[in-house]
């Protein structure tokens, strides 16, 4: 059969369209998401008002983390796949290649190396608040915790920049994703039974108002 020129413009035009369908990336997934603001601010009022405790005794190695979550995947494996698009993985559950997209920062990676799972409420910050005085298996649930949104695929160098710190010393640079950080805290710490401080209540309620 002659192709024409149409023809063939016609099936160029129509290739192109069926590869872009198979090549459009999945939606990004998330943690599961915190509740609302509306009862962020009643799981707010409830946290209980202390000073921060000392870091006396504090070791990460108090708190279990990475734990196997079986088919060879770690926790820290478990976010990278379901936080990025199109994540492929080596046998050992490693991921090769992928998209990932940091809610704190928006900037948008390729290379795993420039990520960090971050733990929302820090393991310093847990310990100051009341995981002193968790038994190994409590800190270990908290540490790889997957059920809630505790654990996050982010930018390596602002995850750094948080550090330990609260949300009265620390908020993501991207404004838009503050409520969402703001009812993340709060359903962490209201779910682990952990303290606030006088400050970082106040800014909670604050990044509250953005919502």
């Amino acid at each position: 059969m002659r192709i024409t020129p149409a023809v063939a413009m016609l099936l160029t035009t129509t290739t192109a369209i069926a590869m872009a369908v198979l090549t459009v990336p999945a939606a990004q997934a998330a943690p599961p998401p915190p509740p609302a603001a509306d009862a962020a601010r009643i799981h707010l009022d409830a946290l209980t008002v202390h000073a921060e405790g000392s870091m006396d005794g504090y070791t990460r190695e108090k708190f279990p983390h990475w734990t196997n979550q079986g088919d060879n995947c770690n926790a820290r494996e478990v976010v990278l796949k379901r936080d990025g698009e199109n994540v492929q993985v080596d046998a050992k559950c490693a991921a090769i290649s992928g998209t990932w997209r940091s809610p704190y920062d928006g900037a948008v990676w390729t290379r795993r190396d420039d990520l960090d799972i971050d733990h929302m409420v820090p393991l310093a910050q847990a310990w100051r608040s009341g995981a002193d005085t968790w038994t190994t298996a409590r800190r270990r649930q908290f540490a790889n915790d997957l059920t809630g949104s505790q654990l996050w695929a982010v930018t390596d160098n602002v995850n750094q920049a948080k550090g330990d710190k609260d949300p009265a010393q620390w908020t993501p640079p991207l404004a838009s994703f503050r409520c969402m950080y703001a009812r993340s805290w709060i359903d962490v710490k209201y779910r682990y039974a952990l303290t606030a401080d006088a400050a970082e209540k106040t800014a909670l309620g604050r990044l509250l108002d953005t919502c």
